[in-house]
């Protein structure tokens, strides 16, 4: 299995070859937990997530480690939980716990190692060390900063020069800098504010140490994959590879980098003020995980995507004939089945998810026409395993079905009675759209309409 990555080091599609292969070693950069984390946030989460499945699948489970950080050292924490009136280990831990439950809902696999940086200061603080003593970072005014002009290919990641790295780091304009582009490697805190004791006084890292001295702990010097999203390749990941490679004195942190692209929401870049801003705890109430997944894979990882609400309803609808071609059947007892090989190689062509998508739609038809009991086993077997690899297909089928949005108030039976019967007098009138309407009202309550020659029946799912 031959899998190609574009590589954002390179801008070009390569053909990955892990440094080895009884150790592939990926790291994404995880969540702030001060808040919720949004429907932007949760796309890095699914396409690594596909990733990660993958390559277990092209090395053995066991073969590779994933780590995904925990940042719970925030100006944003500090200032969340000041307002909030709780502790910031209270607020950092209640966010953490509520970001891993909501992603477990997405049916994203849980990272090998998911570090906290609370718990590895002790290692940025012998990283910032190591970079004053080699002459790439500096001590000034109780701040420590990398001194950007000792790394003359700083800016290789990004591609920008120098003027477009200052305007694009937003920097700081403060005495103690050597030149405009250091960026901060620790600071001060006061009484009010988490530190730690350090060479350079009380005080905390800065953003950007955190991850290079959490990948180094747990992946080495140099390692295979850096994912996440294209937001983060300047400053943050520039940053990255700028401290690790001076403290290491490599030429490279990772060899692939790959970035997901931005995500709109109905139409416009989300925002509170609009009100598209979408919480992935938020959406859970009205959708199963699984649809919030499917519609993410919807585009491709590196394209833009635009998330909406009609996205969601395609996504359910697919869902919903997935789940029928496998309902009825006992999937525990299916017969052993591999991914489908076209599926696969869509994935390893750079995750080409909306064609693997594709595919799983022409396996569901193929296990609809078969012929024989066996064939159609057989067939719901692929399409499952296939599904698997893509993250969906988690629950039980009849369970989907049963699933109701906390959105939608229970209906009595004579309130299902009232609506069948709207139905039926809507088809009589050829309002196919109002007939339509009533029936996805139904669904969305979990009842499930069987039309027939005596007429419709109903029953809840």
């Amino acid at each position: 299995m031959t899998i190609k990555l574009h590589n954002t080091l390179t801008r070009q599609k390569e053909t990955f070859e892990p440094i080895d292969p009884s150790n592939v070693r990926l790291y994404a950069c995880g969540p702030t937990v001060y808040d919720y984390a949004h429907i932007g946030n949760a796309r890095p989460v699914i396409a690594v997530d596909i990733l990660f499945r993958l390559l277990r699948l092209a090395y053995g489970e066991e073969h590779v480690l994933y780590v995904r950080n925990i940042t719970d050292i925030d100006d944003k924490i500090n200032a969340r939980a000041k307002e909030s009136g709780i502790t910031i280990r209270e607020l950092t831990d209640g966010t953490a716990e509520i970001y891993q439950a909501d992603m477990a809902a997405l049916q994203a696999l849980p990272p090998s190692v998911e570090p906290r940086a609370t718990e590895n200061v002790a290692g940025m603080i012998e990283m910032i060390s190591v970079l004053i003593e080699k002459g790439h970072a500096y001590a000034a005014d109780g701040h420590v900063l990398f001194s950007v002009p000792s790394m003359p290919n700083y800016g290789g990641l990004s591609r920008r020069n120098r003027d477009e790295l200052i305007a694009g780091a937003r920097v700081e304009v403060a005495p103690y800098k050597k030149d405009p582009a250091d960026f901060i490697l620790w600071k001060p805190s006061d009484d009010e504010t988490p530190g730690w004791e350090s060479p350079w006084g009380y005080g905390r890292p800065g953003w950007h140490i955190e991850c290079s001295a959490m990948s180094a702990r747990y992946l080495g010097d140099e390692f295979d994959i850096h994912a996440g999203g294209l937001d983060l390749i300047f400053p943050h990941h520039e940053n990255e590879i700028a401290q690790s490679c001076c403290a290491h004195g490599s030429d490279r942190m990772a060899r692939y980098w790959v970035h997901n692209g931005f995500v709109t929401v109905e139409g416009e870049k989300m925002a509170k003020s609009v009100g598209n801003f979408y919480t992935v705890n938020d959406l859970l109430k009205d959708w199963q995980g699984e649809v919030i997944r499917y519609h993410l894979m919807s585009t491709h990882y590196r394209a833009p995507m635009d998330f909406s609400k009609d996205g969601l309803k395609e996504a359910k609808a697919a869902l919903d004939r997935f789940y029928l071609v496998l309902r009825n059947v006992e999937v525990d007892e299916l017969p052993e089945a591999k991914p489908d090989r076209h599926m696969v190689d869509a994935l390893i062509d750079d995750l080409n998810t909306p064609l693997a998508i594709a595919r799983l739609h022409v396996l569901a038809t193929e296990a609809n026409k078969a012929p024989t009991r066996r064939k159609k086993a057989k067939a719901q077997a692929k399409l499952k395993a296939s599904g698997e690899l893509l993250g969906l297909f988690g629950s039980d089928p009849d369970a989907w079905f049963r699933w109701t949005p906390d959105s939608v108030e229970s209906l009595s039976d004579a309130d299902i009675e009232a609506l069948v019967a709207r139905r039926i007098e809507a088809r009589k009138e050829k309002d196919f759209a109002e007939a339509d309407r009533v029936r996805d009202q139904l669904a969305e309550a979990g009842i499930v309409l069987e039309d027939g020659a005596g007429g419709t029946a109903w029953r809840r799912g």
